[in-house]
């Protein structure tokens, strides 16, 4: 298990570099360009002055996310071709800094879903909230408005200016758009791609949809144990995978989160590992990385990988925002670095374990 955290850059993040550094175990950043938009060309001469600021602490850069997928890659439209060729120039030029991993989606307008940034918890933290209801109910410029009026001084991935300008044109343009007709534009997507990570040592994994299930009646495909399986059918290409992401696929709780790992393990280059406390009504927040405090066993998650020799990328996922600090909703420094001492702590007690049954073993 390789620790990494993720950065959005400086003058774009609360958490320094510095900080991260004194992180016990983090060896590399989990990094992007989040002033391009989706469809752009990756400039090199950025991507080479931001691995000069990571190289300066001694950390890698083998994790990018994400690459954005342009709108018109999933619609399947004729443009998509030219965003194509840009998405093949950015793997070559972030593989120029040694990426070995990208991770990416595809999910239609919205890459994540929530109803309150800072829902506040009865331990006075606050954290990332779902209301089911309020999403069924609601208008989409209602949400637009909720999420991007956040009172963080940061960007927020996923609701960039630029895609939600034209939101009205872009819920026209998917609404005679299938699930089926999503899993074929992403197959043409991965046809075009594929060879050209193929050819730079990059494993392309897959985000899975947040949440699982169709939100405004958009198509939604990444959602299930038996979604991972159908994607994996797609290629047995080397650079095939998935970014197992413990809280996106938790926010169902049909889904079993270690069972998926144990079955598709060797296809899982970078995991997302994160706890959720979901409701009986499908509301659901985001909660510390203890198994106790959520629905997702994630002392079972973190088993399973160790079970399989999980020699991947891994990074804690949202935290809670706690002890009153001020930082982009779900990425604060704080329960981010105390999710990463209880990894490593159930990562360390299965090695004892592990090491206990092998002496005990050579012993007999």
């Amino acid at each position: 298990m390789r620790m990494t955290f993720r950065w959005y850059g400086e003058n774009n993040d609360s958490v320094t570099l510095e900080q991260i550094k004194q992180i016990p175990g983090v060896e590399g950043l989990v990094w992007a360009l989040h002033d391009r938009v989706a469809g752009e060309v990756w400039p090199l001469d950025e991507i080479l002055a931001l691995k000069e600021k990571a190289d300066a602490y001694g950390f890698h850069l083998d994790v990018v996310e994400s690459i954005n997928v342009h709108e018109d890659i999933k619609l399947g439209l004729p443009t998509r071709d030219q965003y194509i060729e840009n998405y093949k120039a950015s793997i070559r030029n972030v593989a120029e800094v040694g990426a070995k991993v990208i991770c990416y989606n595809f999910m239609p307008i919205f890459d994540w879903t929530r109803t309150d940034l800072f829902k506040e918890m009865e331990d006075g933290s606050t954290a990332l909230f779902y209301e089911k209801a309020k999403v069924d109910s609601m208008d989409p410029q209602e949400l637009i408005k909720q999420t991007t009026n956040n009172p963080s001084q940061y960007t927020m991935p996923g609701w960039e200016p630029e895609r939600l300008k034209d939101i009205e044109h872009s819920f026209t343009a998917y609404k005679n758009v299938s699930e089926d007709d999503l899993w074929a534009n992403l197959q043409y997507f991965l046809e075009q791609v594929l060879p050209v990570a193929e050819q730079h040592d990059i494993k392309l994994a897959i985000h899975p949809d947040d949440p699982p299930w169709s939100v405004f009646n958009l198509p939604r495909i990444i959602t299930s144990e038996a979604a991972v399986e159908k994607f994996l059918s797609i290629s047995d290409s080397p650079s095939h995978g998935i970014t197992l992401c413990s809280g996106s696929l938790g926010a169902n709780p049909k889904n079993n989160i270690a069972r998926i790992i144990r079955r598709f393990s060797d296809r899982i280059p970078f995991a997302h590992i994160r706890n959720v406390k979901v409701y009986e009504n499908g509301d659901f927040i985001e909660t510390s990385h203890r198994t106790q405090d959520g629905s997702v066993d994630i002392a079972d998650v973190v088993k399973a990988y160790h079970e399989n020799d999980f020699t991947g990328y891994v990074r804690p996922d949202h935290g809670r925002h706690i002890w009153n600090e001020e930082c982009r909703p779900g990425y604060g420094l704080y329960d981010r670095a105390l999710g990463i001492m209880h990894l490593w702590g159930l990562w360390d007690a299965y090695e004892l374990v592990k090491k206990g049954g092998d002496d005990n073993a050579s012993d007999s």
